[in-house]
């Protein structure tokens, strides 16, 4: 009797959350579309950015959330995917080579490859130094490789050093017109399904449930017969890479490029929306970025010390809403 009425609480609850997941995709698909009826282009673009935000804290989510893994260098993956798209723009309107080998493209699907393999190999050489520490060591080495892969960017004053890089015109994208910001939306979006959805595959395969229980209980899975380092490199290296496809996707939306994008402060930021969001849940990194996004955008137009804001909420959902913003509207805060 009990066991039917747990199960059922359980099944009600996450009807609740599925209901609350399709409101928000209700939300930030129907926000651009009225935006752009309404010519009012900002918003779109505004959609835009809260989207590719949401997506490059999916990315952490993944490591963090589902694998227990306190990254502060994420950041680093997300600025190699902007520096890969700017650099590949920059070439190509400049019609040189890269690095005098290598000819340049400014198409979409060449590009991202290149992004997205990138962040594999370089999360690959952290994750498998990183990884052998825990705790505050881990959190401390990603904070270190990420802040020298950011003074690496300062050095390239072939590509504008610490003013960063201009991208005189979008990569292009083999269907639509990404230069239209309806176009970019809808690219984007599929995108930040695409890494959803790869997500919660991952997480509901046996895979993740070694993810899940070297984050619970690593000798455990040892003695099962498997290696939790290797689970753990493996969820890291796909959360670098679904973090790096957004800042492809970042570069080419603001046309701008900048070792800024590197930086801890933005891996701050990233963890910040995660947490907002809720830890671990599959839709709280769109949460958290829609209240990140909207926080910085309004009340930054008020006062440049909007963080304080900021700081208040994330103090409450730490405090009163572990389950995060998710958590707050389903009921069920304490989650996680």
């Amino acid at each position: 009797m009990i066991n039917s009425i747990t199960s059922l609480n359980f099944t009600k609850n996450m009807s609740r959350e599925s209901w609350v997941n399709l409101l928000l995709l209700v939300v930030i698909v129907s926000v651009p579309i009225i935006a752009t009826l309404m010519d009012e282009v900002y918003y779109v673009n505004l959609s835009t950015r809260i989207i590719i935000i949401a997506m490059a804290a999916v990315g952490l989510n993944f490591a963090l959330g589902f694998g227990g893994m306190v990254s502060f260098g994420h950041a680093a993956f997300f600025g190699l995917g902007g520096y890969v798209a700017g650099i590949a723009a920059f070439h190509s309107f400049e019609g040189t080579l890269f690095l005098g080998l290598i000819p340049a493209s400014d198409q979409m699907l060449l590009i991202w490859p290149v992004a997205l393999l990138g962040a594999a190999m370089i999360a690959l050489l952290i994750g498998a130094i990183s990884l052998r520490t825990q705790g505050v060591y881990f959190i401390m080495i990603t904070l270190a490789f990420a802040q020298m892969i950011y003074y690496f960017s300062i050095s390239l004053t072939t590509y504008g050093g610490e003013d960063g890089l201009s991208i005189i015109l979008r990569n292009n994208f083999a269907i639509g017109n990404s230069n239209n910001p309806l176009h970019f939306f809808a690219l984007c979006f599929f995108a930040l399904l695409m890494s959803l959805w790869l997500s919660h595959r991952m997480v509901g395969s046996r895979f993740g449930a070694a993810l899940t229980m070297a984050k619970l209980n690593e000798t455990r899975l040892a003695t099962a017969g498997i290696e939790p380092y290797s689970i753990r490199l493996v969820a890291f290296v796909v959360s670098a890479m679904i973090t790096a496809f957004a800042g492809a996707l970042f570069a080419d939306l603001n046309g701008f490029v900048d070792p800024s994008m590197l930086s801890w402060h933005r891996s701050g930021e990233i963890i910040v929306i995660v947490v907002l969001g809720g830890v671990g849940r599959l839709f709280g990194p769109i949460a958290g970025a829609i209240a990140f996004v909207l926080l910085e955008t309004f009340l930054g137009g008020f006062t440049d010390r909007w963080q304080l804001f900021l700081g208040l909420v994330l103090l409450g959902v730490v405090l009163f809403a572990r389950g995060g913003l998710i958590g707050l509207m389903t009921g069920n805060a304490r989650h996680g």
